[in-house]
């Protein structure tokens, strides 16, 4: 592997080069002062950021068994032009990932598609079959490569059965992933519970029945001493919850993603269906509370939450159509709007994405210094760019920003030294 020099790069503000060698960063310096070695591949950055690549630790790659709707090779190309090294996938696949076999099928088919990335780190069925019934063999799964376990959408209602999960999964040092919603209060519904939902006349789910089981979840940290991961918060109710437990001393660490930090339930009020998500957009002021939560740190982490469906799945009545969306694309460029807006800054920005999962699910990430993986990608924060499916990768076209202009985007794209988009 020859030497790469990635010039003119800005870098938390600064003109930097970057030498890579042999797939490890050599050394970042001030623009102009590192030497040019004969043999060097070269590239001019432009004055593009200059970003370690980003994780994304709550993925859906429908790889086996909904392969119509996202494979491991569309997903994980989509997660190289959208500045994603990591994908963290989720076990919702048919057959369910309750099975080492299985976890071994989604690594082989990524190892032979993309040699060189985006890694996929899979997450196991927390129950067998997601049934919520009976634990999944973890010390299995653990060996065979999973990084954690989850019932995803399926809720687990019997609280003993998720205390048993915990311990577990401890024993073999897998995170537990929970999507908190009581299933009891989310039946059938279709949307946030609010003034929109009584608008347009549809079921809709209440913030509560979120809350509810986040806060069995953390009550359950605190009395087992064991860590919880809460998946996609939505709403401020939950917050409040997870401040709380933090403030106690509780492992619980908490994810969230860009469409509920930018998006809300009014976001339906036209019956779009793709803005149909699970747990639902919600109310402006649970956004706003979201925004604070992600500066703050009270939100570890964010997450795209891809959920692909095929435009056919989607072109249903609201209440008929399948939630989600896809979000490996358009991550970046959606939540960049946040440091646009100052909201966020540039540093906050690769906490987020990048140093806290990292941190948090023991993947090694790209810090720049000598020694480090180099996986890295440049990014135009002014390139407009409009969101149609033939300028997405996914294999899923469906997204609330569906038509309509982002600014930002990833132009290349290096894993190991290796540009991979």
């Amino acid at each position: 592997m020859s030497m790469l020099i990635i010039a003119n790069a800005l870098y938390q503000g600064q003109m930097v080069d970057l030498c890579v060698d042999n797939g490890r960063v050599l050394s970042l310096t001030a623009s102009g002062k590192e030497s040019n070695p004969a043999g060097a591949e070269r590239h001019d950055a432009a004055g593009r950021i200059l970003f370690p690549s980003f994780i994304d630790a709550h993925a859906h790659l429908r790889d086996p068994g909904f392969t119509w709707k996202e494979d491991v090779v569309s997903g994980l190309t989509a997660a190289a032009h959208g500045g994603f090294g990591v994908v963290m996938c989720m076990p919702n696949t048919d057959p369910v990932n309750d099975d080492p076999a299985v976890t071994r099928q989604i690594l082989e088919k990524a190892r032979a598609a993309r040699p060189h990335g985006p890694r996929i780190c899979p997450i196991g069925a927390l129950s067998v079959g997601l049934r919520g019934e009976g634990l999944a063999p973890y010390g299995e799964l653990a060996e065979a490569g999973c990084v954690a376990v989850s019932n995803d959408g399926l809720p687990v209602a019997d609280a003993e059965l998720f205390r048993w999960a915990m311990e577990y999964a401890a024993d073999f040092g897998l995170f537990v992933i929970d999507h908190c919603e009581d299933p009891c209060l989310s039946r059938k519904t279709v949307m946030n519970e609010g003034l929109i939902s009584g608008r347009i006349g549809v079921k809709g789910q209440p913030d509560v029945a979120e809350t509810i089981q986040v806060a069995r979840d953390v009550l359950l940290a605190e009395y087992l001493g064991l860590p919880v991961h809460i998946a996609h918060v939505s709403c401020r109710r939950s917050l409040d919850v997870i401040a709380w437990a933090k403030d106690r001393g509780i492992k619980v660490t908490a994810e969230t993603c860009p469409h509920y930090l930018l998006l809300d339930d009014s976001s339906l009020a036209s019956f779009n269906a793709n803005a149909k998500v699970n747990p639902p957009l919600r109310a402006r002021s649970d956004a706003a509370a979201l925004r604070q939560a992600v500066k703050s740190g009270l939100i570890d982490i964010l997450v795209t939450d891809h959920a692909p469906h095929a435009a056919h799945e989607k072109e249903h009545l609201l209440d008929q159509a399948p939630s989600g969306f896809t979000g490996l694309d358009t991550a970046l460029a959606v939540s960049w709007e946040l440091v646009r807006q100052g909201a966020l800054t540039e540093a906050d920005f690769i906490r987020l994405w990048c140093a806290a999962p990292g941190r948090l699910f023991k993947v090694p990430v790209n810090d720049f210094k000598p020694g480090a993986p180099a996986d890295f990608f440049l990014f135009d924060p002014h390139l407009q760019w409009q969101v149609r499916p033939e300028n997405l990768h996914s294999k899923s076209c469906n997204s609330p920003w569906l038509g309509q202009t982002l600014t930002g985007r990833v132009t290349g794209h290096w894993l190991g030294g290796v540009n991979v988009a």
